[in-house]
Order: C-alpha cells, then sequence, then structure tokens
C-alpha cells in the first residue's frame, strides 16, 4: 500500500521560484553580515539534551524536539517504576534538534576557546525546530540568521547592531519598522521597587505578554502566579508607557530611583540611544518598550526586538546581552550580545509587500533553443564559453517543437532566448529573443558576452 505524499505539520517544501527568493534575501543578510567584520560557522543540527535544556525556560523546554537513541531504546527503562514522560525521556533520549543558535554557539565557544580570538564575531545561517503550534509566521522547522560578538562587554556592540538591522531591513525595502529596546536589569530594577526581586521571570513573562493579551488579561496572569495585589497597583505606571524615548526615560529615571540596578540598566540604554541620535539610522525608529522581555532565560542585559508596521506578523528580528551563557559550560566572565533575523517571516513581509526585485524570478538568464543533433552539440560549445564568463544559461535538451521550448524558457521566467540554426552555426551571428517584449537582435559571441555583462 502506498504512503500518502505529506510532509511532517509546520514543515514546508520550497519551489524552484521561491528558493530563488530566499536567497535573494539570504544574500543580502550574509553580506551585510560580512560587511561588518562578522564570520561564519556552523553547528550540528542536533545537540545534547543536557546542553539545550535549562536555557529556554519552562516553556522553552517544552518545545524542545527530543530524538529517540537508536537501537532498542526501551531496554533502559524499567518498566515497573512509574513512568512518566518527564522521568522516562532521560533514558530513552539523550540527544535533541537545536532550539535557536544562540545556545549552541555558546557551546562552540566553550569547546573552541583555544582556537578563537576574543573579541569573537560569528554569523550563522542555519534551520532550528521547536515544537510549537503551526500558524501564519510561525513554523515547526525555519531559519534563523545570527550575529553575535563574545568575549566584550563594550556597549558599542548593543549600538553596532542596531545599525546593522537598520541597514539590512532598509536594504531589503522595508519603509515602516522599529527596532525596540529594553534592557533586563532594567526589569530587575522595576522587580526589586515593587518588592518582588524573586519573581523576576514570573513579572517579565508576563510583561511581554502585554502586547498580546492587554492590560487586564497581564494582572489577572500576575495574580494568579502570587504577585500581590500591592506590586501589581506599583507597576501601573508602566502598563501604558508611551510617549518619546527622552519622556520614558525620564519615567525610568524617576520609578527606579531606588534599584542600583536598575538605574544601571537605565545607564546602559541612554548610552546606546545617545550613540545613535548622534550616529542616525537610515530607515529604522528606535524605540524603548519597557514591556520588552522576552522569554528567554539567559539575558542580562540590553534586548532588541524588530517589528514591522506595514503588516501584522509579529517580530522579524530579536536579541540581547548575554553575560553568563558560556558559564553554564564552564568558561565565566565571557559576555555576549547577539541579534537574530527572523528569516522565514521576512520571507512572508517582502512576499506581501511585494518587495522582491522582479528580475530575481529566474537563475537563469539565456536558453539556447536546440535545433538537431549537430546544433546541439554547437550549442554545448557556446555554452562552456558563456559560463566561463559568468552567464548563466542553458540548452533545452531535446530538439523538440520550437513552441515548447520557448514555452519552457517562459514558464521559467528566462529572459533571453538564443537561435543556434545551420545559418547561425555558419556565419557565427546568433539571434538574440528577449522574451518579454519579443524583440531580436543578430549578435556574435563576444557581442552577446557583453550583453550579460
Amino acid at each position: 500500500m502506498s504512503n500518502k505524499a505529506s510532509t511532517p505539520k509546520g514543515t514546508r517544501d520550497f519551489s524552484t521560484h521561491e528558493m530563488i527568493k530566499r536567497k535573494f534575501v539570504l544574500s543580502c543578510i550574509e553580506t551585510n553580515f560580512k560587511k561588518y567584520g562578522f564570520s561564519p560557522i556552523e553547528t550540528p543540527a542536533m545537540e545534547n539534551i543536557a546542553t539545550l535544556t535549562g536555557k529556554y525556560g519552562d516553556e522553552g523546554d517544552r518545545l524542545i524536539f527530543k530524538v529517540l537513541n537508536s537501537g532498542d531504546f526501551l531496554s533502559k527503562v524499567n518498566m515497573e517504576d512509574e513512568l512518566t514522560s518527564k522521568s522516562i525521556t532521560p533514558k530513552i533520549s539523550e540527544k535533541a534538534l537545536r532550539y535557536d543558535l544562540t545556545v549552541p554557539f555558546a557551546r562552540y565557544v566553550v569547546q573552541h576557546r583555544n582556537e578563537i580570538t576574543f573579541p569573537f564575531k560569528r554569523y550563522q545561517c542555519q534551520p532550528v525546530w521547536r515544537a510549537d503550534r503551526p500558524q501564519k509566521g510561525r513554523f515547526r522547522e525555519f531559519v534563523q540568521c545570527d550575529a553575535d560578538v563574545v568575549g566584550t562587554d563594550s556597549l558599542l556592540c548593543e549600538v553596532e547592531l542596531i545599525q546593522l538591522y537598520d541597514t539590512v531591513f532598509s536594504d531589503l525595502g522595508l519603509k515602516d519598522f522599529e527596532i525596540e529596546f529594553n534592557n533586563r536589569k532594567i526589569l530587575s530594577g522595576i522587580a526589586e521597587v515593587i518588592g518582588e526581586q524573586d519573581r523576576l521571570i514570573d513579572i517579565t513573562v508576563s510583561l511581554d505578554k502585554l502586547d498580546k493579551i492587554g492590560v487586564e488579561k497581564v494582572k489577572l496572569e500576575l495574580t494568579a502566579k502570587g504577585i500581590s495585589n500591592e506590586a501589581i497597583e506599583k507597576l501601573e505606571p508602566l502598563f501604558l508607557f508611551n510617549g518619546s524615548n527622552e519622556d520614558k526615560i525620564n519615567l525610568l529615571n524617576d520609578f527606579l530611583k531606588d534599584s542600583e540596578v536598575g538605574l544601571q540598566g537605565l545607564k546602559e540604554i541612554i548610552f546606546v540611544c545617545d550613540c545613535i541620535k548622534d550616529l542616525g539610522l537610515r530607515t529604522a525608529k528606535l524605540s524603548i518598550n519597557i514591556n520588552l522581555a522576552r522569554g528567554l532565560d539567559y539575558y542580562t542585559g540590553a534586548i532588541f526586538e524588530v517589528k514591522t508596521n506595514e503588516i501584522e506578523l509579529g517580530s522579524i528580528g530579536g536579541g540581547g546581552r548575554y553575560d553568563n551563557l558560556t558559564g553554564v559550560f564552564g568558561l565565566n566572565d565571557v559576555s555576549g550580545v547577539g541579534i537574530s533575523f527572523g528569516f522565514d517571516r521576512i520571507c512572508i513581509v517582502l512576499e506581501e509587500l511585494e518587495l522582491f526585485p522582479e528580475n530575481i524570478s529566474s537563475s537563469v538568464e539565456l536558453m539556447l533553443v536546440n535545433f538537431g543533433e549537430n546544433e546541439g552539440l554547437h550549442c554545448l560549445k557556446l555554452l562552456k564559453k558563456l559560463r566561463e564568463n559568468a552567464v548563466s544559461a542553458e540548452l533545452y535538451p531535446s530538439a523538440t517543437k520550437l513552441k515548447k521550448q520557448l514555452q519552457y524558457a517562459d514558464s521559467k521566467n528566462v529572459k533571453y532566448v538564443l537561435m543556434v540554426g545551420e545559418k547561425e552555426i555558419e556565419s557565427e551571428i546568433y539571434t538574440l529573443k528577449n522574451m518579454v517584449d519579443g524583440s531580436q537582435k543578430s549578435l556574435t559571441l563576444n557581442e552577446l558576452v557583453l550583453i550579460f555583462k
């Protein structure tokens, strides 16, 4: 019995046309990564479960895809014990698909620390996997494009990463997007001011949902977590946090006046904002957002998130500073900061806003028409010379009807077709047909190469 052809839920195939567009976006991101001094690395799709767990909070840990041990993985399980998913997992699974690129990068830094020159600037563009509920812009397999700097606590890194976001999204044609900016030290200061220092994670996870579920539901969630009504009341001024960055800084300066750690975070934000104000941005708007918490446990300083105002989709980028991440792998005092581009969501945004250039619809610039065996052989010689001159070209493989060959070229959005018949071979002057406007030119091989150059 044959199986129904399908892909696992939350995963996708990509057609040739889609891949050309994805490669265009990836090329733009990677080109700018290199321009800003980042170098590429790659890490395995699988990591040891111990490497990943405990780094993303309880919600994140539940979304990690576990990989079953090979062989008889149940042989180590005592069936007489009380079995739960939590108790059985360590016995049947030692590996997992990576949840993001940052934790594997921290592991990489520790494992290769004797080969790395610090500060180390790396970029990485690879797929990650999360056992999330699929919906628009949210997949179980998706690509992240990360840029990180480790081995320095200089706030100039934060400034450059904001510029990098601005450059990439401006180059891709986005006109209205915001880089939201916060600092985990400010969030720690808030928890201290309201007398809930030990509940920082609970508070930040709830604050992070303000834009999604609203003030009243966040209050209910905080109450359900055991946050006192008095503490929630003290938080009130921050629930409607708006105005200019200067207004927000003034509000925070007053709110955090009794918190040393909170004021330190505010000082860092002021430094970065002043630098960006002095340097300027091409398109992006930098906005302090006190509700921005990001659910990941490992951020210790700056937090970033990028959103476009042109369509409703959620964040298209995010990141932050993590001072203690390598410490869990035995390497202390290595500060890092990084950002991630939500590659798949960016592709969705460009598609919906029709920002992909028309001339990237095909990877083939020229198709040679096949009129027969002798003509086909001559075409192969021409192709060799064309490709040596960096012209992307192909030959239709069989000498079928001209109409069918032209239809093939049209379906692939090939802009030019070259006629190579007996007359053209004898004269070494070839007929180039423009598939867009139907015009034709007679050209020598050298003239043909110059057109594509």
